[in-house]
């Protein structure tokens, strides 16, 4: 079912004659449950017209590095796969993504692109919309409610959004009926780039190559199938009450696929739910956090125009932090020092090797993680600075709306006060007292040790 709601006119041009339909892919890096993709294709069936699907690779994605590419590219190169099987020629050019949609529109019917909720993409997107010669359609793909849908304005919590996604979910949270070309594109000559060859295309790019690509999740739509079927499987049934336990992997492993758009949050729920021999309890914990979580980032970095900034925060979580910027900290480090994993804790320090290593840090560790680095910087500001420059280079699925929100509530979004002490002041606290008295949190600190 494709929703209305979904689809958004970015301009008020004409549908062309051309000789394709253009579907811009940037967000939504896949070639199935894809409802921008899918809109692509009825467009073209009706004007009897081909899709062409353009990628715009641009090496200068802000924060973005040679780990981060490696693992889009390796996504990229099963689309190209993909889409060939539909009769939909994939064209990946080596341009800024606005540039590329602009060169391609000029022989287009008509560009569809998915949506991207950062300031760069939302910018990348007005920008076409401008300057195209012919209609441009934005179809929102990469959450089950749409934002604007949800609500109208930022939320403060969880518990403002949730009633309001909740009450949307039976209208969205249905399957997406693929539709067949009824002509393709692959006679079209194109020149781009062939990322069939992932490291060849790597060696073009010019990248930040100190973050170096990780071995322990690799790129793609079948990955994270892979994923998803083995969470299901085999994880599913503990995920209600273990999914906090750092010592034990409980966890989805979703997060740096949802990043990369290459599966699609509304897949992952629908097998989720239909998932059969697993406590509703906890199918609902996850998708609590899959659907209203990580849909409360998408609101935030949507409607906040200071996500990337400590002024992203409410009012009194900045006024406490101010109130309490001159307390005696107990131990205080450099940028270089919490980079390298040299605090005298060595929890945190795990955390963060786990993260340098993998790409992905273990979730409960991550809050930790945050707000020790709020406990042992100069100020808030700069801890806050400090957590988002980590978190962005190191994770896989950093710069994106749940990075922000989750670097932001390490700070106080999305909570609420609580009992007021040195520091942090009104600001949720967490200690390492608390690591060991509810987990084997040695375990953890094992288990990253032998990566």
């Amino acid at each position: 079912m494709m929703q209305p709601e979904r689809m958004q006119p970015l301009n008020d041009r004409p549908i062309q004659k051309g000789r394709y339909v253009l579907y811009w892919m940037q967000a939504s890096q896949r070639a199935v449950f894809n409802h921008a993709l899918e809109y692509a294709i009825r467009q073209a069936n009706g004007l009897n017209r081909p899709v062409l699907c353009l990628f715009g690779l641009t090496d200068r994605f802000p924060e973005a590095n040679e780990r981060h590419y490696a693992f889009m590219l390796q996504g990229l190169k099963e689309v190209r796969e993909e889409l060939y099987q539909q009769g939909i020629q994939f064209v990946v050019l080596h341009e800024s993504p606005e540039l590329a949609a602009l060169q391609l529109s000029k022989e287009a019917s008509m560009v569809v692109t998915d949506r991207g909720y950062l300031r760069i993409q939302r910018t990348w997107r007005r920008h076409v919309a401008k300057n195209a010669p012919c209609l441009v359609v934005q179809v929102e793909t990469d959450v089950i409610v749409p934002v604007e849908a949800a609500s109208e304005k930022e939320a403060y919590s969880a518990a403002t959004l949730r009633p309001r996604i909740q009450k949307h979910l039976k209208r969205y949270l249905v399957p997406l009926k693929a539709t067949p070309m009824r002509k393709d594109s692959l006679g079209f000559r194109f020149e781009g780039v062939d990322v069939a060859d992932v490291k060849a295309v790597l060696r073009t790019l010019s990248l930040d190559r100190s973050v170096s690509p990780v071995g322990t999740f690799r790129g793609g739509r079948k990955e994270a199938a892979h994923w998803l079927d083995l969470f299901i499987k085999e994880k599913l049934k503990y995920y209600g009450y273990q999914r906090n336990d750092p010592s034990t992997d409980y966890g989805s492993h979703m997060s740096p696929y949802l990043h990369f758009g290459q599966i699609s949050p509304l897949e992952i729920a629908l097998k989720v739910r239909q998932a059969r021999g697993k406590p509703n309890a906890t199918k609902e914990a996850f998708l609590e956090e899959l659907i209203v979580r990580r849909e409360l980032s998408m609101n935030f970095v949507y409607y906040n125009r200071d996500y990337d900034s400590f002024d992203a925060l409410p009012a009194w979580a900045r006024d406490t932090l101010k109130d309490h910027q001159k307390d005696q900290r107990d131990y205080l480090y450099a940028l270089e020092q919490w980079e390298d994993a040299q605090t005298h804790d060595p929890y945190w320090n795990a955390a963060q090797r786990e993260m340098v290593v993998t790409g992905k840090m273990h979730n409960y560790m991550r809050m930790y993680w945050g707000k020790k680095i709020l406990e042992w910087s100069k100020t808030p500001e700069e801890a806050y600075s400090t957590a988002l420059y980590l978190n962005n280079k190191y994770e896989l699925d950093g710069r994106d709306p749940n990075g922000f929100s989750g670097v932001a509530w390490c700070f106080g979004k999305h909570d609420r006060a609580w009992k007021e002490r040195p520091v942090f002041g009104k600001v949720r606290y967490m200690n390492a007292a608390g690591l060991r008295r509810k987990f084997d949190i040695q375990s953890y600190v094992k288990g990253v040790d032998s990566l």
